[in-house]
């Protein structure tokens, strides 16, 4: 052993008065003295002071720890006892530990008296725990994603398990109208519940995320679901085509491995007629981000159907396929929640179907985010041009269709 470390070593002894767990005196020589592990690095260093006749026997417990390590067996049956009161499912995990914060402030002291740098007591409880499980539940380490979190408090000797969320992906088609995509918060009570809303706390008795994660949470054992679309229709809109793209969030799902064919078949039933989805898939938690930013990337296809004031001359009707450019000031109906800006949007192809006189049918392939009903009534010229505009009469949208989505 090189002097320079027998010199720390035996100082590291001499302030301890010799009690020091071989675990915390191996960890601390982590970096300068080979070894498999703190235990036997320790152990080693011990004999080595025995030899050299500068050992001072442990008679009590130890200065950093206090002998933390000796219960390191019993929380672990504690993990294993609470894992399986609890049923959970899971195939990786990640230990975390709770200890007194004087352990921490006695191990930063011999850090900084004796100028050392390595790995504090609370990693190499998480990786003993860690390894210990691996070993009984025949279960994965997994640092960066873990199905579960197992938090091991070394101060109350409880267990706390953090179950992360699964990410489903999927599309849904919007089969009829008055239905919201997510849940609309009574506009009286805020959502807690009132006359007004029967004390449900919602302005509508179903969403598009009801309809599908009931039976999703249902099948996970989840706690809760939250519902994050690429982009949203209105209440009175049909959603069509191959339909648009979502990601279930299931928190606290107990079991993770669900059979997802068997899913779609659950839902598809339960919301027959109203609303159905497509085949589904796992996903990575970053894709609910990927499919909000893309949504406003994406093309989208409408079918709206226009009643105007006035009859108008069929010249004037072929003006609409000019439409490229749209800017469009924030809509009055959705002011009040939205910053006032104006944005700008472009039409892929307009084409229109004379239906009647005063009433049109118009395709329109267009950048999202543009507000089609504005498009067509001009809102006030927020929009600007507008069918309205261009057809030099007021025009309404009376019913609109989303075709496609493509992301």
């Amino acid at each position: 052993m090189e002097l320079q470390i027998e010199d720390k070593l035996v100082k590291v002894i001499k302030f301890t008065e010799g009690n020091i767990c071989d675990r915390c005196l191996g960890r601390n020589f982590s970096k300068s003295v080979a070894g498999s592990g703190n235990l036997e690095r320790g152990e080693y260093l011990r004999n080595k002071l025995e030899a050299s006749n500068q050992n001072i026997p442990k008679t009590g417990s130890c200065y950093i720890c206090n002998d933390l390590f000796e219960s390191l067996d019993k929380m672990t049956n504690n993990v294993v006892e609470v894992l399986k009161d609890k049923q959970i499912h899971f195939s990786n995990f990640l230990v975390g530990s709770r200890v007194d914060s004087e352990i921490l402030k006695r191990e930063e002291q011999i850090h900084k008296t004796f100028d050392i740098d390595v790995e504090n007591i609370k990693k190499e409880i998480n990786r003993e725990i860690g390894k210990e499980l691996s070993l009984r539940l025949s279960k994965e380490v997994e640092f960066d994603n873990p199905n579960v979190v197992l938090m091991v408090d070394f101060k109350t000797g409880k267990v706390d398990i953090q179950i992360n969320p699964i990410f489903i992906e999927s599309r849904y088609r919007k089969l009829i109208r008055g239905i919201p995509q997510t849940k609309w918060p009574c506009n009286k009570c805020k959502g807690k519940g009132c006359e007004k809303c029967n004390y449900t706390g919602k302005m509508y008795a179903e969403t598009v995320e009801e309809l599908i994660s009931e039976d999703a949470i249902k099948a996970a054992k989840g706690a809760s679901a939250k519902f994050h679309g690429a982009g949203r229709e209105d209440i009175d809109v049909k959603m069509l085509g191959k339909g648009r793209t979502f990601v279930l969030e299931i928190k606290e799902p107990k079991i993770r491995d669900i059979d997802l064919k068997k899913l779609v078949e659950t839902v598809n039933k339960h919301a027959m007629g109203k609303v159905e989805i497509s085949e589904m898939k796992f996903v990575a938690k970053n894709r609910r981000a990927v499919i909000k930013e893309s949504s406003r990337d994406t093309y989208k296809i409408y079918k709206a159907t226009v009643e105007l004031e006035n009859e108008v001359d069929n010249s004037l009707l072929d003006s609409l396929k000019s439409m490229k450019i749209i800017n469009q000031r924030t809509p009055i109906r959705v002011s009040h929640r939205r910053a006032d800006k104006i944005r700008t949007r472009e039409i892929r192809q307009l084409e229109y179907t004379k239906v009647d006189s005063k009433l049109l049918e118009l395709v329109i392939e267009c950048e999202g985010g543009l507000y089609i009903k504005e498009l067509i009534s001009s809102d006030e010229n927020r929009s600007q041009p507008s069918v309205a505009g261009m057809l030099k009469t007021g025009a309404r949208c009376v019913q609109l269709d989303v075709l496609d989505v493509n992301i």
